[in-house]
């Protein structure tokens, strides 16, 4: 069974010969402290490390997470999970670039606050009352409920870095 695409102005039909078999690998966020972010990642949202990668000629670490779920066993050869990790979708790259949690007052845009750039990432979830619980039982700052504003049903909260995360319920997005 083949993926049929909706027709806009601009999209293109035929998936090119040269662009099949790509896929999107992962998404990154730059983050002033990895102990923070892991913590709530991992913590939050069941997320696991996969890889962790030290650039130390150029000052900053790679934490790749993934829901475990989502993939399957990681080699535990370190060349050969590097080669596997690349292969993976939906990942998600934390970048810490080293001395910034030492730096009283620093912080990376988080693409909401002007000029908007960068919007979120999301996050499905089997039951959003758990998840809004859960939320609520770690002390994870909302942007949005989700019996709030025009959209209901869905939520956005804030990592540590001020990134938004969407919030929706797997099988309850009929708009």
């Amino acid at each position: 069974m083949s993926f049929n695409t909706e027709q806009h102005p601009g999209v293109c039909e035929d998936v090119p010969p040269a662009a099949q078999g790509m896929r999107l690998n992962h998404s990154m966020l730059r983050v002033k402290d990895p102990e923070r972010a892991l913590s709530f990642y991992t913590r939050v949202f069941g997320m696991r490390v996969i890889r962790k990668l030290d650039f130390e000629q150029f000052s900053f670490t790679l934490y790749f997470l993934a829901c475990p779920m989502d993939i399957g066993p990681a080699p535990r050869d370190e060349g050969e999970r590097t080669n596997w990790l690349f292969s993976q979708s939906a990942l998600l790259e934390l970048t810490h670039n080293w001395g910034t949690e030492k730096e009283p007052g620093f912080h990376y845009h988080n693409g909401n606050d002007e000029p908007q750039g960068f919007g979120h990432i999301c996050i499905s979830v089997e039951d959003m009352d758990r998840a809004v619980s859960w939320f609520d039982e770690n002390n994870v700052e909302f942007v949005k409920r989700p019996d709030e504003g025009g959209m209901k049903g869905i939520a956005f909260i804030k990592d540590p870095d001020g990134y938004w995360i969407e919030i929706v319920e797997r099988g309850n997005m009929t708009l």
